[in-house]
C-alpha cells in the first residue's frame, strides 16, 4: 500500500501525463487543420486568420506544457524538500499556537509560493502575448499589478485567515460549519464591494456616454427585466487587446460592465446581443445555481479539511505537526487540485450548457441569432480562437462551446442544447 507522499507523487504525475497529453493532442489536431481553411468555417475568418490563430494555439499549448512541467517541480519541491516544516516552525515561533501566527504562515507561504510563477508570468505577457499583438501593458505597469496584488492578499487575506483559525477555540469541533459560512459570506460581500473597491485599483471604471449605444443598452436592459443602475466602461486595452463583458453585484448594486476593446470591436447590434447572453446568465438562474454549488463543494471541503486536521498521519507525512489546522488547511490547497482536475469536464459541460442557454435568450431577445453570431465570428476573429480544438481538451478545458457549436445552436428552431 502506498504511503500519503506516494499517493501525492502518483495524484501528481498522473495530472502531469494527463495534462501533457491533452496538450499534445490539440497541437496535432490544430495541425491537421492549419493548413487550409476548412469549409465549415468560412464566413467565420479568412485563411491568414486562421492560420495565425493556429500560430498562437500552438505557441500558448508550447507555454503551458513548459509551465506545467515548471509548476509540478516547484510544487514537489515545496512538499519535499523540508521547506514547509522549516518555515511553519519560524512562523509558530511568534506566538505558538496562536491564530494570528498561523494566519501569517498561511499568507506569507502563499505570497512567497507567488514569486516561482513571476517569470513565467512576465513571459506570457511581454513575450508570447506581445507577439501576437495582445499585450498592452508595461513593464512597470505590471510589476505595479503584482505589488497591487500581494498587498491586497495580506490586507484580506491575513484577517480572514485569521478569523478563520479563531473559530476553533470559539466554536469547538464544529468549526469548520462556521469556517464555511465566514468564507461563503465574504464571498458574497466581495461580489458587492469588488466593482466598487477592487476594480478601480486595476482598472478605470467610466459611465458610458449618453447617446445612442448607451440609450439601446439600456433600454434592452429594461426590455429584457435586468434593471440596471448603470453601464460602465472598463479600460481592459491598457492591459490586452482581449475583450469581455460581465455583470456583478445584485438587487440594486447590479452594474453592468463592457471592456472598451468590446465596444470598439462589434456593431452597436452586436454589443445589444452580447450584453443580451450576459442578461440571459442572470434570467435564467445561473449565478444562483453557481453559488449553490459553490456553497456544497466549499462546505464539503470545510469537513474533509476538519477530518484531516485531526488526522494524526496527515500533517506529519510532511513535517509538519498533528492536529495544526493551518498546516492542514495549506496542504488542502496544495492537493485539492490533484483530485479537483479529474471531476473539471464535469463542471466544464454544465457551464457549456448555460452558455447555450443565454445565447438562446439573447437570440430571443433580439429577435434573430444574426447579431449573436456576428458578435461570437468578430470575437473569435480578434482573440485568434482556436477553431479546430481537439474534442477530448474541449471537453476537460473549455467552459464555452466552440463558435461552431455555438452557431448550430443559435441557427437551430430551439436555438440551444
Amino acid at each position: 500500500m502506498l504511503s500519503l507522499p506516494q499517493t501525492v507523487v502518483a495524484l501528481m504525475a498522473a495530472r502531469l501525463a494527463a495534462q501533457l497529453t491533452l496538450e499534445a493532442l490539440n497541437r496535432s489536431e490544430t495541425r491537421l487543420h492549419a493548413g487550409v481553411l476548412p469549409g465549415a468555417f468560412v464566413g467565420i475568418m479568412d485563411e491568414p486568420t486562421f492560420a495565425r490563430a493556429a500560430d498562437y494555439t500552438l505557441a500558448k499549448s508550447r507555454f503551458a506544457c513548459v509551465e506545467l512541467v515548471y509548476d509540478a517541480l516547484v510544487l514537489a519541491g515545496v512538499l519535499f524538500s523540508g521547506w514547509l516544516p522549516w518555515l511553519w516552525a519560524r512562523f509558530d515561533a511568534l506566538a505558538p499556537g496562536a491564530a494570528w501566527s498561523g494566519a501569517l504562515f498561511l499568507v506569507g507561504t502563499g505570497l512567497l509560493l507567488s514569486v516561482p510563477g513571476l517569470p513565467l508570468d512576465w513571459w506570457s505577457h511581454f513575450r508570447l502575448e506581445e507577439k501576437f499583438g495582445f499585450n498592452k501593458s508595461t513593464p512597470s505597469l505590471w510589476l505595479t499589478d503584482q505589488l497591487k496584488s500581494a498587498l491586497l492578499g495580506l490586507a484580506i487575506g491575513f484577517p480572514l485567515a485569521w478569523a478563520l483559525l479563531a473559530l476553533v477555540g470559539w466554536v469547538g469541533p464544529l468549526w469548520w460549519v462556521w469556517g464555511f459560512a465566514l468564507l461563503f459570506g465574504f464571498q458574497l460581500l466581495m461580489i458587492v464591494l469588488y466593482p466598487k473597491l477592487i476594480l478601480p485599483l486595476f482598472n478605470k471604471l467610466t459611465p458610458l456616454a449618453e447617446g445612442e449605444p448607451r440609450s439601446r443598452l439600456l433600454a434592452l436592459a429594461d426590455r429584457t427585466g435586468f434593471a440596471a443602475q448603470t453601464i460602465d466602461v472598463m479600460d481592459g486595452s491598457k492591459r490586452s487587446g482581449h475583450s469581455n463583458a460581465f455583470f456583478t453585484g445584485f438587487g440594486r448594486f447590479r452594474r453592468i460592465v463592457l471592456f472598451d476593446t468590446l465596444i470598439a470591436q462589434l456593431a452597436q447590434d452586436e454589443l445589444e446581443a452580447v450584453l443580451a447572453h450576459e442578461i440571459g446568465h442572470y434570467k435564467r438562474g445561473h449565478i444562483p445555481k453557481r453559488l449553490v454549488t459553490l456553497a456544497l463543494l466549499q462546505l464539503g471541503g470545510f469537513a474533509v479539511v476538519a477530518w484531516l486536521a485531526a488526522a494524526p498521519w496527515f500533517n506529519p507525512a510532511f513535517g509538519l505537526p498533528a492536529g495544526a489546522l493551518a498546516p492542514a488547511l495549506l496542504l488542502f490547497g496544495f492537493f485539492g487540485g490533484l483530485v479537483t482536475f479529474w471531476f473539471s469536464p464535469i463542471g466544464n459541460w454544465i457551464s457549456r450548457k448555460h452558455e447555450y442557454e443565454a445565447d438562446a435568450f439573447a437570440k430571443k431577445a433580439m429577435n434573430s441569432a444574426a447579431p449573436m453570431i456576428g458578435a461570437l465570428r468578430k470575437l473569435a476573429q480578434k482573440n485568434l480562437t482556436n477553431l479546430t480544438p481537439h474534442p477530448l481538451y474541449s471537453a476537460v478545458y473549455y467552459s464555452h462551446p466552440t463558435i461552431v457549436e455555438r452557431e448550430r445552436a443559435l441557427e437551430s428552431k430551439a436555438g440551444y442544447h
